[in-house]
């Protein structure tokens, strides 16, 4: 139970890079990109991140056999019949990411796609209750009242660095140092890495992008590229001390297991998120080449 407590809380830190993505949403609208695009960019690196999480995984349990003991065999028709409850939501993420993907609708659209093909799978599988769909719309609600707020905050914010030019001054400062250009961006990924550990990544962006964003467009750097490292490696704050969010829940939701023990069994996992921002920052085409792709 330990160990699937620390793969939980790994796991977790996905949702911040797997779209759809509020991160990339307000990221988007701060810096005016295309938000389909950054959904696009996500999947790949998402799926690399997972990969490395599984070869953590496969690796623990090969040194530390216990964390996974041997369970019973199933027949590749059982494992089959298990997955016939995914079905549909892998359905819809098809048509919804795909759709986008093609040029069928654009993000608002698709997200009107999302729920209306939601809404459906519930009618036909006869669970379209009212009192489901209560719930729905209050955290629907809920949900877009947040997300309003926080952008206009974001708004506010800068507007307020506009006047001040803070963000002008400091792009200037740092592009004409005698330092090249990827080291600048070394310092930038440095400071959110740090940062992270202590501010939410949805709150750390909203902070720090008006500021950093005009340094990467000066020193020539690629806008979406940019808001796939910051967004992995936000995500390995989650996981890290001392405010690793999805580490705090598991350890709220599972209380006999220390919060101790879950940092520590996170940290493999830190290590991949660490091998995976190198990745990333080494090969960028593989943030960029399916969102070339998207018309």
């Amino acid at each position: 139970m330990r160990y699937a407590g620390d793969c939980v809380a790994a796991g977790g830190s996905l949702g911040t890079l797997i779209p759809p993505s509020v991160v990339f949403i307000v990221y988007a609208i701060m810096t005016e990109q295309s938000v389909g695009k950054l959904f696009v960019a996500g999947i790949v690196p998402g799926l690399l991140i997972a990969f490395l999480f599984c070869v953590t995984i496969y690796i623990n349990c090969r040194l530390r056999p216990h964390l996974g003991p041997a369970a019973q065999r199933f027949t590749w028709r059982a494992k089959f019949a298990s997955l016939a409850g995914g079905i549909e939501t892998l359905t819809l993420f098809v048509v919804v990411i795909g759709g986008m993907f093609a040029g069928m609708f654009t993000p608002t659209e698709a997200a009107a796609v999302g729920a209306a093909g939601t809404l459906i799978i519930a009618l036909v599988k006869k669970q379209l209750t009212l009192k489901m769909v209560t719930r729905s719309l209050q955290e629907t609600v809920r949900t877009s009242c947040m997300v309003m707020i926080i952008v206009t905050g974001a708004v506010i914010f800068g507007h307020f660095l506009a006047v001040t030019r803070i963000p002008f001054e400091l792009a200037s400062s740092l592009a004409s140092l005698p330092l090249p250009g990827w080291t600048v961006m070394g310092f930038i990924i440095l400071f959110y890495l740090v940062a992270g550990c202590f501010v939410d990544a949805l709150g750390l962006i909203l902070l720090t992008i008006p500021i950093f964003f005009p340094v990467v467009t000066q020193i020539v750097y690629d806008p979406i590229w940019f808001g796939v490292i910051i967004v992995v490696v936000t995500q390995m704050g989650v996981i890290s001390p001392p405010v690793g969010v999805c580490v705090y829940v598991v350890s709220g939701i599972e209380r006999d297991v220390p919060l101790q023990t879950v940092f520590r069994g996170a940290l493999p996992f830190l290590a991949a998120l660490v091998l995976a921002a190198i990745i990333l920052i080494e090969f960028p085409r593989i943030c960029l080449f399916l969102p070339d792709l998207v018309r």
